[in-house]
């Protein structure tokens, strides 16, 4: 069994899920909103050293036709960026409509508008870590 921590990478905010490989069910983590690159860093390695994954995931961006926009090319900086500074895999996941599926999910709890806000990110790498652990590897 091994632990995965996924990533939903945005400039403001980065949402952070977690799964185990035995079961295959990504649950929330937390919302990192620092504006400094330092301190994200520093609470990734934090959460690092806590869950000791084997791998980590991060959504990568793309238009609804699968071509990339800028923030893919961000969201792929910040992957290398994780594997050169933990040493760790990093796995690319196709993100395309998790914060909407995240939403959705939020708004089917009762939690609506700017109540989702601090849950949005952190639901939306569940989303990517359950579509990671859902689809077979090519």
């Amino acid at each position: 069994m091994s632990t995965i921590l996924a990533f939903d990478f945005g400039e403001v905010r980065i949402g952070v899920a977690t799964g185990s490989t035995e079961i295959g069910i990504a649950t929330p983590v937390e919302t990192i909103a620092f504006e400094e690159n330092d301190k994200k860093f520093a609470r990734i390695e934090a959460l690092i050293k806590a869950w000791q994954p084997s791998l980590l995931v991060v959504g990568l961006p793309c238009y609804l036709d699968g071509t990339e926009h800028d923030m893919s090319r961000l969201a792929r900086k910040f992957a290398n960026r994780l594997n050169g500074r933990f040493s760790l895999p990093v796995h690319l996941v196709d993100e395309r409509l998790s914060s909407a599926a995240a939403s959705s999910a939020l708004n089917e709890t009762g939690l609506k508008g700017r109540k989702q806000k601090t849950a949005l990110d952190q639901v939306a790498a569940m989303q990517i870590l359950q579509t990671y652990f859902d689809t077979p590897p090519v």
